[in-house]
């Protein structure tokens, strides 16, 4: 699985050279507005997120798992794409982040092409899906580029950072993945 290639980025592990960059971006006020996570997000939290994330091997059913996203022209990270497997492993909720310079250039639309790939092609999963706050409208920009499509929305369905906030789902089954990805002939 890892490391891979796309055009312009290395998928590959976390790596501890990495918490500086990652401590960053999660950092960013603006990058943690729909995330789960705080902003600061600490020199130590990084450590420790990347130390668990090297602890873990990908596709293991019940646990999230986070990707190093690495540029290829100069080996600098510009984000991460994260998934998380069902107990029976048929579906997969997916992730992603990116720092802010790198947002709006493609770059989640090339991982997530590579992540559908894995998860649909390598692991066989069902159904990919992703859960995202409404307002974050590049966030579902992003997905609905990689063909998944909304399937609902709660309102005030879910408590974060001491707000209610809806949630949209949008999904791809395997099925539909294959046709769009299949070449005619």
């Amino acid at each position: 699985m890892l490391p891979a290639e796309t055009d312009r980025l290395i998928l590959r592990a976390f790596e501890e050279k990495d918490a500086p960059a990652f401590s960053a971006y999660r950092s960013d006020p603006l990058i943690a507005r729909y995330q789960g996570w705080q902003a600061p997000f600490s020199l130590q939290q990084a450590r420790a997120f990347i130390a668990e994330m090297r602890a873990k091997t990908p596709g293991q059913p019940g646990q999230w798992y986070q990707v190093a996203l690495e540029l290829k022209e100069n080996s600098s990270l510009i984000g991460d794409c994260a998934f998380h497997l069902s107990a029976d492993s048929r579906q997969a909720e997916i992730g992603m982040t990116l720092a802010r310079p790198f947002q709006r250039h493609g770059f989640a639309a090339e991982a997530g092409k590579w992540l559908l790939a894995y998860l649909f092609g390598t692991l066989k999963v069902h159904r990919v899906y992703a859960n995202i706050d409404p307002r974050n409208t590049p966030a579902i920009q992003a997905v609905g580029k990689l063909g998944l499509r909304c399937e609902g929305r709660f309102i005030q369905s879910l408590w974060l950072k001491g707000e209610w906030m809806d949630e949209e789902w949008h999904a791809l089954l395997q099925t539909e993945w294959q046709s769009k990805s299949t070449p005619p002939g």
